[in-house]
């Protein structure tokens, strides 16, 4: 997982540290003569009983005709995601991830490893993209959050039967994404996130406080500008060209009509690459952040 991903979903795990009645995340809203499409950040992994949900969110939930995701979510979608990235992920065997690993790197993440109760068994036989993630895993186990108690879970569960759920990519084209860098930004982007997890333990806390106040730019600031700086063809192919492929989705829907609910990343949602932006720049009327 790239230094994005990790702070974005560090930032969900640590939400165990905010105050939950004081929680708000932004809302965007989007509308045109006919049609209201409402904007939501998601966080994948929450701790669990955490009240989050923006009455706003609330109200559109309530009244949406068809509501977005990143993927399905569904039990199938998640057995075959997590297929797909076990068989993308796994080094060949005749394959050491701390061997790839330059000599420092190593030693640090057997040192993360360690702090997080991660085996270096496992993260040794997986690709630097896929150890990022099981890094992260541990760190949300720590903190007590799981997905199960994710936006996406709770948002699929509230919405209205009435509802159509839809979603923007499949399970293949997201493993593939996050499977398609080379060696080398692989390893940067590992790098990065060993860092961070060793040396700013308290940055979750930073990034939690910015999601619950609606701080967008300190949001862009943490998560989003050192993925920018350190690994610029991460981040257009994970950031930019997706929240291009997404907007155009989007204007479709928005030129017919109806209400619409769309929950992805809150990562995608902010910066001036971000989804609301790109609306904005469309001619749309975007109140929000």
């Amino acid at each position: 997982m790239s230094r994005l991903r990790t702070s974005i979903l560090a930032l969900l795990a640590g939400l165990a540290f905010a105050d939950a009645a004081a929680a708000e995340p932004p809302v965007w809203v989007v509308k045109d003569k006919n049609s209201e499409l409402v904007l939501f950040g998601s966080v994948h992994i929450l701790p669990r009983g955490l009240d989050w949900t923006p009455p706003a969110l609330d109200r559109a939930l309530k009244a949406a005709d068809d509501i977005w995701f990143e993927l399905p979510i569904d039990a199938k979608s998640e057995a075959v995601t997590s297929s797909l990235a076990t068989k993308a992920g796994v080094l060949p065997p005749d394959q050491s991830l701390f061997k790839l690993l330059p000599p420092k790197d190593a030693e640090l993440m057997s040192k993360v490893a360690a702090a997080y109760d991660v085996s270096p068994v496992l993260l040794d036989r997986l690709q630097p993209w896929l150890a990022e993630i099981a890094l992260a895993g541990g760190a949300y186990r720590r903190l007590g959050a799981d997905a199960a108690s994710g936006v996406e879970q709770t948002i699929a569960a509230m919405a209205t039967p009435k509802a159509r759920r839809r979603a923007f990519e499949t399970p293949a084209e997201q493993v593939a994404l996050l499977s398609g860098g080379s060696m080398g930004e692989q390893i940067a982007s590992l790098r990065e996130t060993l860092h961070e997890m060793d040396e700013k333990p308290d940055e979750f806390q930073t990034l939690v406080k910015a999601w619950t106040d609606g701080d967008v730019k300190v949001l862009d600031r943490e998560a989003l500008a050192p993925i920018r700086d350190t690994t610029p063809g991460l981040f257009q192919r994970l950031v930019t060209d997706r929240n291009a492929r997404w907007t155009k989705v989007l204007d479709a829907r928005l030129k017919g009509h109806g209400r619409t609910v769309v929950v992805v990343g809150i990562g995608h949602l902010i910066g001036p690459d971000g989804v609301p932006a790109r609306l904005r720049a469309l001619g749309y009327s975007v109140t929000g952040p």
